[in-house]
């Protein structure tokens, strides 16, 4: 078990460090999908005790991406074709209508925004090989950045909240899929056309355009798993 290194706060409560880590560490697949999370373990692992790593875990199954059960403790949500259906169903119903609130609210530094995401995303990828390869830290970062930017002008708070867990409890099938990729995928193109029918506040062509690359994601993990289970 080898833990990515991601930004701490070490102002923040041992909870949210715990939370935060475990997390980190779950979407990034750094624990095997399935595999039992121990706290003595996880204790030595990240060196906090186990009351906070508890409440750590039980905030991760509240969010579905680890299970909790009663006898046997918690382990790491297994990848199904049925969660990631579930996954994309939801992102396709909040995802999308959060982008037309965000169309019909966003302002000029909204637009400002998304512009210097997408630049920060297509720097990162033009350093990319076209190779098949894992996605690296870096890349999903930028590319978090520039979904989230999309909709950072949603009204809903809330909206924006679940929006942004989703596609984090997707991460964890993007991984899998660039895993097992077997031809590249470079998604600057896709990206370029989200953010050019945004601009041009084209709700319509923004929201298609939106769905299919979601459902794309969905059809390349399916794929994934596919070949996985062969």
């Amino acid at each position: 078990m080898t833990a990515l290194t991601i930004p701490t706060d070490n102002s923040a409560p041992l909870t949210e460090q715990a939370f935060r880590s475990l997390r980190h560490d779950v979407l990034s697949g750094v624990f095997v999908p399935g595999g039992k999370l121990k706290l003595d373990e996880l204790q030595r692992h990240y060196g906090f005790s186990s009351s906070p790593l508890r409440e750590a875990l039980s905030r991760l199954a509240q969010e579905g991406i680890v299970r909790a059960d009663e006898r046997r403790g918690f382990r790491v949500a297994a990848l199904s074709l049925e969660d990631l259906r579930d996954i994309t169903h939801m992102r396709l119903m909040l995802d999308v209508e959060a982008l037309r609130g965000s169309i019909g609210s966003g302002d000029d530094a909204w637009e400002a925004g998304i512009v210097s995401a997408f630049h920060r995303l297509e720097k990162v990828e033009s350093r990319l090989t076209d190779a098949p390869q894992v996605l690296d830290e870096e890349w999903s970062a930028v590319h978090r950045a520039f979904h989230l930017s999309l909709l950072a002008a949603c009204p809903s708070e809330r909206q924006r909240r679940w929006s942004a867990s989703l596609f984090d409890q997707a991460e964890r099938y993007r991984r899998f899929s660039a895993r097992h990729r077997q031809a590249a995928r470079r998604k600057s193109s896709e990206h370029r056309r989200i953010m050019d029918a945004t601009l041009k506040r084209d709700i319509e062509t923004s929201c298609a355009l939106l769905s299919e690359h979601i459902l794309s994601t969905q059809r390349n993990a399916e794929n994934a798993l596919s070949r996985a289970m062969v």
